[in-house]
Formats: C-alpha cells, structure tokens, sequence
C-alpha cells in the first residue's frame, strides 16, 4: 500500500499545487510505502509533536502510534477509556486537545477512520447549561447531534460522537455524564506548531 507523504491537501493524493502549501517548509510530493515511512528512524522514535516540527517528518504522514491525518490536523483516538477530565488530560500531555469538529468533512473524517467507537471530543455545557462550547472557547455552529440530543438525561455535559444507538452515519452526537468512561479523541492541528 502507498501512501502520500504531502501534508496541506487534505486528501488521499496529492498534486504538486498542492504541496507548496505550506509557507514554513517547501513541502515535496512524495508516494512511499508506509513501510519505509516507519522505518526512518528519524522520524519514528519521536512524538508526534516533534515530529511535526521537523522538515523530513513533515513530508509524510504519520501513521504509527495511532494518528491519523486529514486538512491540516492529525488525529489519534485512544484505545483505553477514561472520563472526560482525564481523556482532555491525556491530550493535553500529547500536547493536543480533545477533538474540534468544524465541519461535515471532518465529521465523514472521523465517522469513516474511527467507526462506531464512543469517544470524547471537546465540546462541553458544563459551565452553563445547554450553552455547548468547545475546549478553545469558541462557540458551537455547526452541530451533528444525534435525535433527542442533547438531552441532559444524567446532568449530561460533555459530548461524545460515535454514538452507539444513532441510526445515522452523520448525526452521532449525545451528551454523557463527562464521569463516564469512554475512548477519546485529540486533534493536533498543523498551524498549531
């Protein structure tokens, strides 16, 4: 399998217009078997957040230890569960947040690579009620909650997507007391660095 080592396209394969897009590195358009990508031992025994930081890492993805990358952002989805607080702790310790979602695109995003899995993401109306905002503070606009969500069945304040009873690809969304225990997912966006 091959895969594209071009960071800015947001897509599969990229177009050589598409790997200038960066103005911090000249990014190369390069197609390499993932299996060379991990074998670099320059970029494999680093985190994720230095790796980003480096001009041979940013030319491809990162596909070990769990992230994954679409428009701009890398994504890893736990494989532990933990409340919210802890889930938003172990983010933060990748030097990460829990997930922002900003768009239908992102949601298909982490729908298609992440499946059915209940997991956390930032979205919070924990510091007043039925006013969602997400970790950074910025307010909720685009919404995929699932039929009857929010609801605040169990003084719900902390969001999940990749709920289990949604009959929808896309609005999967619900709100869960943020002490239950669930997968979570962080985001790490490119700009970020």
């Amino acid at each position: 399998m091959l895969q594209t080592g071009c960071i800015g396209s947001g897509s599969a394969v990229c177009s050589p217009a598409d790997c200038h897009h960066t103005a911090v590195v000249q990014v190369h358009c390069r197609e390499r078997p993932v299996t060379d990508q991990l074998h670099q031992p320059d970029c494999r025994e680093r985190p994720v957040t230095d790796q980003l930081q480096q001009p041979d890492c940013r030319e491809r993805p990162v596909t070990d230890h769990g992230w994954k990358y679409f428009n701009s952002s890398f994504y890893y989805i736990s494989t532990v569960e933990k409340n919210w607080y802890n889930s938003r702790k172990e983010c933060k310790d990748r030097g990460t947040d829990l997930l922002i979602i900003n768009s239908r695109e992102e949601q298909e995003f982490i729908n298609k690579e992440f499946g059915r899995t209940e997991a956390w993401i930032g979205l919070t109306d924990e510091k007043t009620e039925k006013v969602w905002k997400w970790v950074d503070g910025s307010p909720l606009t685009t919404k995929f909650w699932w039929a009857g969500e929010p609801n605040d069945y169990q003084n719900d304040d902390c969001a999940i997507t990749s709920y289990q009873k949604a009959k929808s690809d896309l609005l999967t969304w619900a709100d869960y007391p943020c002490e239950h225990p669930v997968s979570w997912i962080c985001e790490k966006h490119l700009n970020g660095l």
